[in-house]
């Protein structure tokens, strides 16, 4: 979610004068304005490269219109995903933004936006979202043309310390890291790395160019100016030296001899997860990082230097697991760690960030839980994902899952665009080498098939409805149709049916594991917008207004043409019986989100909603991830000799999941730390409700 709210926001230099077409009239509020009718760029319009590792995805581009207003154009797509739109942005004498209209349509749907200054008072209105206040300070849109944020960048690199005030709320600041010559098509140019706090709940990077003013954004997804596309790695490599050094600060404050010292909780509830149990008035010793006793509330004797911690009112459960949390930056992990994550597995990350930050973790200068990384495996195709190893072979599959192996991680992760022929040889050979196998289900695939071709697991609970698609959805899996076509055509499959049934029946015996995050789908198919999406909802007011506003309260999946929202509803309550059929013929359930990791405790709630006992639910983010990836004899439980991984909440997880969110200590590898301070330190500003 980090990084497709940072694509919202990229940005580009600042206006240059160039001719242009006509002028957008206001925003539709009915449907997307068509591409058709969106602005054309001018020939010598100043143009950005959308690109990441995978290659070019689209283009943006700046302009002047004769009356002076400045236009911006963004066209897109992304394994099937389009994004089309234009944006005019007028300027108030003082470089401010006076007016903004936006048109087209994004991943996620209707990009309408408006934005007006008018005798005093500032409005705005989006498909999600309208509200007035006292003019007077930048404005953010909600979405809108990445590059058209350039102004506001070279505004804060201008306003030093002071920083500038945002519309609709909040205040950001920039602070200056690195310069570095780069090459392009002028020769050489001398750029500078910058970091804006107020905007993401951690430090964003831009790239400045040798007057301040804004040159590229490097992420996942970069945009940088055509004709650098060249500088994209080199400029990677500088933007995350800058974070690990500021990043391994944190770590240092955290990771102390004092922090090791032994710990006693008393008087706590204590949940075992291997037994599936809530023990009242017990008391757990933890030192030098493990579990050093288990006993009946004040039985336990602390030595000398002990923390001793009352839990009265409190749980304390295992170190919680998010089973599908890909290593974002390193200022995402620190976020995870506040969040009780001490352990995670992180199912796609190139090899260069997997070695790295494994490495870096093991020294003590990034603070992140113990990573279990699988690297994605797709075939060399356009719509292959971003970031993965790809292949044009059998052969050159089974070289790249041996690279898996030999770089020392956990498993493979096979894509949408993989030739179905591939997978049985490619996951042999990772069986060979003790990885796991997981992954989407390649276009053509079935789900049983992939199954009987050697996958371990299947990631995403689309992956699993797919078994139940019309062909013509199973064949573009690799489109936007593993989204839409469960969307449109799963609240009318029979579970009791001999497919689904069957099918059920077949994963059962096989024990083979199901990563749901079903909480993705809430979002997409229930979500309205304008209101908060349950998983965000007990954050609201402590990470971003702009977070809050682009994000948080962000509208569900664009409705397929002929359906209504009331028809995905329906389609994600039949995904919720279907983890509760997975969960109860016996299925391995195991909880990720695909996010931000902040979502999982939801996660957890659908799983009540499903059937689960609270228990159960825990259990899905503890000891049962420990035992997949084969770690549950030294971790996932609280038991006498395992490692001391512990996270202490308040109230009653017995009752209330909920509670889960309200981690008051965190102890990692036997670190004890607190909750508060490792929020601060991620950028939240208080406690989750």
């Amino acid at each position: 979610m980090r990084l497709l709210l940072i694509a919202a926001l990229l940005a580009s230099a600042a206006p240059v004068a160039v001719h242009a077409h006509e002028a957008p009239a206001p925003a539709a509020q009915s449907k997307p304005v068509p591409k058709e009718e969106l602005l054309k760029p001018p020939a010598d319009a100043v143009r950005y490269s959308v690109v990441s590792e995978a290659g070019q995805h689209g283009n943006q581009w700046r302009w002047q219109l004769p009356d002076g207003r400045t236009a911006y154009r963004w066209s897109q797509e992304l394994r099937g995903w389009i994004t089309e739109m234009d944006q005019v942005t007028t300027f108030a004498p003082d470089g401010t933004i006076a007016a903004v209209t936006v048109r087209g349509v994004t991943m996620s749907g209707d990009a309408a936006e408006e934005f007006r200054v008018a005798n005093g008072r500032a409005s705005w209105k989006t498909a999600n979202d309208a509200g007035e206040a006292a003019a007077g300070g930048w404005y953010i849109p909600a979405g809108g043309v990445g590059i058209a944020n350039a102004p506001l960048i070279d505004a804060l690199a201008a306003a030093g310390d002071a920083g500038l005030a945002f519309l609709p709320s909040g205040k950001g600041h920039m602070t200056f890291g690195p310069t570095e010559v780069i090459q392009g098509p002028g020769g050489p140019k001398t750029v500078q790395l910058a970091f804006i706090s107020g905007i993401l709940p951690s430090p964003l990077p831009v790239w400045l160019d040798e007057n301040k003013r804004h040159f590229a954004d490097i992420s996942y997804i970069s945009v940088i100016p055509a004709g650098y596309e060249g500088a994209l790695k080199q400029l990677r490599d500088v933007q995350e030296k800058a974070t690990a050094e500021a990043v391994a600060g944190v770590a240092s404050r955290f990771l102390t001899p004092a922090a090791k010292a032994p710990v006693l909780f008393d008087n706590v509830q204590l949940f075992d997860a291997d037994k599936g149990t809530f023990l009242t008035s017990r008391a757990v010793l933890a030192q030098d990082g493990r579990i050093a006793a288990i006993g009946a509330a004040g039985s336990l004797k602390a030595p000398a230097g002990t923390r001793v911690i009352d839990g009265r009112g409190k749980t304390l459960v295992p170190g919680i697991w998010d089973s599908h949390l890909h290593i974002g930056d390193d200022w995402d992990v620190l976020s995870n760690m506040a969040n009780g994550i001490t352990s995670f597995r992180s199912p796609g990350t190139t090899f260069d960030r997997a070695v790295d930050a494994t490495k870096r973790r093991a020294e003590g200068s990034l603070l992140m839980g113990e990573p279990f990384i699988s690297v994605i495996i797709d075939k060399k195709d356009p719509l292959a994902a971003q970031g993965a190893e790809v292949v044009g072979s059998a052969e050159e599959a089974i070289a790249a899952v041996r690279r898996v192996k030999e770089a020392g991680l956990w498993g493979v992760k096979f894509y949408t665009s993989m030739n179905p022929a591939w997978i049985a040889p490619a996951a042999a050979e990772a069986h060979r080498l003790g990885l796991h196998v997981h992954g989407h289900v390649p276009a053509t695939m079935k789900p049983s098939e992939a199954v009987a071709a050697g996958y371990d697991e299947l990631t995403h609970l689309n992956f699993v409805v797919m078994e139940s698609m019309p062909r013509e959805v199973i064949d573009k899996s690799n489109t936007r149709a593993r989204m839409e076509g469960p969307a449109r055509y799963f609240k009318d499959v029979d579970l009791d049916a001999p497919l689904m049934k069957g099918f059920i029946a077949d994963l059962a015996a096989k024990k083979t594991i199901v990563d749901p995050t079903i909480v993705i789908f809430e979002g997409m198919l229930t979500q309205d917008g304008g209101k908060p999406h349950p998983a965000y909802a007990p954050y609201m007011g402590i990470i971003s207004p702009v977070i809050e506003r682009s994000a948080f309260t962000a509208g569900g999946y664009p409705l397929v043409e002929g359906l209504t929202r009331d028809d995905y509803r329906k389609s994600y309550a039949k995904m919720v019986e279907l983890v509760r059929r997975l969960h109860k013929a016996g299925v391995p359930i195991v909880a990720g989100t695909d996010g931000w990791g902040i979502e999982l405790i939801r996660e957890l709630e659908i799983y009540r909603q499903a059937g689960f006992t609270p228990a159960e639910a825990i259990q899905s983010a503890t000891i049962l991830p420990a035992h997949v990836v084969g770690a549950d004899k030294r971790t996932g439980s609280i038991a006498v000799g395992k490692e001391a991984d512990m996270v202490l909440v308040d109230g009653d997880a017995a009752t209330d999941l909920g509670a889960l969110r309200r981690v008051v200590t965190v102890v990692s590898d036997g670190y004890v730390m607190d909750a508060d301070a490792l929020r601060k330190a991620a950028g939240y500003s208080g406690a989750p409700k």
